[in-house]
């Protein structure tokens, strides 16, 4: 698996997570009462009968179904309605690193950070979009930042491992690999990198 797999698949048990816990919290949208004023009736509300809740939770099934554009729009729908929602922007921020728009998803993801600094996903995603776009020392901060937070996350030393790799240090490389295979035994792709290595 490639770095961005591995990515793809923590921000897919993430989102997991986050189905179960708005399906937990899901209410029936109140009716309307045709009481609105004029104010209200241009407010974000007004477009939409489906709660913050609902628009996310159908915004994460769309996802797992693989419909990028309508997981999208639906999150979209969700932040205009919810605003300073980190899980939100960064689900944003995710499913835009997936439609290869970088630079849009990068301000998604530090809007996330802003408002939730001790996200380890977060940092991770941040990390690879500066890999990707050759920002190394960018980078290293970000993965620090996200080992700070979780020490015994195997995926972050393999970003570390792949990131010291291109910044053609293969000794440290070596040593992140060799931690996530720590962590994580069964970790095939850090094994198959360090053996590249050695």
């Amino acid at each position: 698996m490639t770095t961005f797999q591995l990515l793809m698949l923590g921000a897919s048990a993430f989102f997991a997570f986050k189905i179960y816990e708005h399906i937990q919290t899901l209410q029936d949208p109140e009716p309307a009462d045709n009481k609105e004023t004029p104010e209200e009736t241009r407010s974000a509300d007004a477009f939409s009968v489906f709660s913050p809740e609902s628009l996310i939770l159908r915004a994460d099934e769309s996802f797992e179904e693989g419909d990028m554009q309508k997981a999208l729009a639906l999150l979209t729908e969700a932040n205009a309605k919810a605003k300073s929602n980190p899980d939100v922007l960064f689900k944003i921020g995710y499913i835009l690193q997936q439609l290869n728009d970088n630079d849009e998803a990068l301000k998604y993801y530090k809007e996330a950070l802003e408002l939730d600094k001790k996200n380890d996903y977060i940092h991770n995603s941040v990390a690879s979009i500066y890999r990707a776009n050759g920002e190394f020392i960018s980078a290293k901060m970000h993965l620090n930042e996200s080992l700070a937070i979780d020490s015994q996350n195997a995926i972050t030393y393999y970003n570390y491992g792949n990131l010291l790799v291109d910044m053609n240090h293969p000794d440290e490389a070596i040593e992140m690999y060799k931690r996530a295979i720590e962590i994580n035994p069964d970790f095939d792709e850090a094994k198959e990198e360090l053996q590249k290595l050695s």
